[in-house]
């Protein structure tokens, strides 16, 4: 397990490929409160679950002072191909060699069924506008995990 983040910690800075190939840096959401959410990977039911919460609420977010993005160790072609399936309306980015998640604490051993391995932990965080930890999530369920976070956050 990496070292995990705590409020008050900067973020550790980042620069990787959107769905279209763009370079999306975290420091482009200077001035702005943003949700980095980590998914372990695309198109899965659970990732799926958590992506469409946050594209249905992502209205409310945005009115309250909130961007979103999302984070996985995928490669374009597979979060471009997510995106569009769901019709995703936030940045999702490509950490193809999972360096970001390892920055941010969210890679560790995990045990799905009868497998264990190494992986991203599904993990959310709020950061303020100087990328500054608000709050720090490791482990979430996909499931209700945008709605508690809207109302711990009063959206």
């Amino acid at each position: 397990m990496t070292t995990r983040l705590a409020p008050g910690d900067t973020a550790p800075a980042f620069a990787l490929d959107d769905a279209d190939g763009a370079r999306v840096s975290l420091e482009d959401y200077r001035g702005r409160n943003v949700v980095v959410y980590f998914y372990p990977k695309a198109a899965t039911p659970g990732c799926t679950t958590e992506a469409c919460d946050f594209r249905d609420n992502l209205s409310s977010l945005d009115a309250a002072g909130y961007s979103v993005i999302g984070v996985s160790p995928d490669e374009v072609a597979d979060i471009r191909a997510f995106s569009e399936a769901e019709g995703l309306t936030f940045p999702l980015l490509a950490d193809t060699d999972a360096a970001v998640a390892r920055a941010w604490g969210v890679w560790g051993e995990k045990t799905v069924g009868d497998r264990t391995f190494d992986g991203v932990i599904r993990s959310t965080f709020v950061l303020d506008g100087d990328g500054v930890v608000q709050r720090a999530e490791y482990g979430v369920d996909a499931t209700g995990h945008v709605a508690r976070l809207r109302t711990e956050l009063g959206v």
